[in-house]
């Protein structure tokens, strides 16, 4: 499954470069998030519970950071284990560029899931990813007290 945006935020870029990696403001914007710590130089422990409409699983994994260019952009890469139901993994492009005073935020995202995840079928996984996705851009405007203005198409 691949996932995508671009997202304008009220915020000079080094701004959100810094919330973007800062363990306590990522808790309070991944929905579900139970835990977020560094462990090390470029990697994240995550503990998350995802809303699966029927379940509810609690997926424990982590995050890696590659390709960093500060306040430019990075891979985000994690993969977590929600027990019985299976295994998600994915990975994400992110990037940053000025826009005015503000910055624009661009992703690029796959994953994808196996186990008894997978078998409750992609359009479910799909929507439950699209809502974090959605969330999380919520969430981290309020947390980052900045405006996040979703921007359609190809060019601000």
């Amino acid at each position: 499954m691949e996932f995508g945006g671009r997202y304008k935020m009220s915020a000079p870029r080094a701004r959100v470069w810094d919330a973007l990696n800062d363990p306590e403001m990522l808790k309070a914007a991944i929905p579900g998030c139970h835990l977020i710590a560094w462990s090390g130089p470029e990697t994240l422990d995550l503990e998350i519970k995802v809303n699966l409409g029927v379940m509810q699983p609690t997926f424990k994994g982590e995050l890696i950071l590659s390709n960093i260019v500060p306040a430019v952009s990075y891979t985000l890469s994690g993969r977590g284990k929600g027990g019985l139901l299976g295994l998600a993994e994915g990975s994400a492009d992110v990037s940053l560029a000025d826009l005015g005073e503000d910055t624009l935020l661009t992703f690029t995202a796959n994953g994808g899931a196996s186990g008894q995840v997978m078998k409750m079928g992609k359009a479910i996984i799909g929507s439950s990813a699209q809502r974090i996705i959605d969330g999380f851009f919520e969430r981290f405007g309020t947390a980052a007290g900045v405006e996040v203005t979703p921007l359609p198409g190809e060019n601000p």
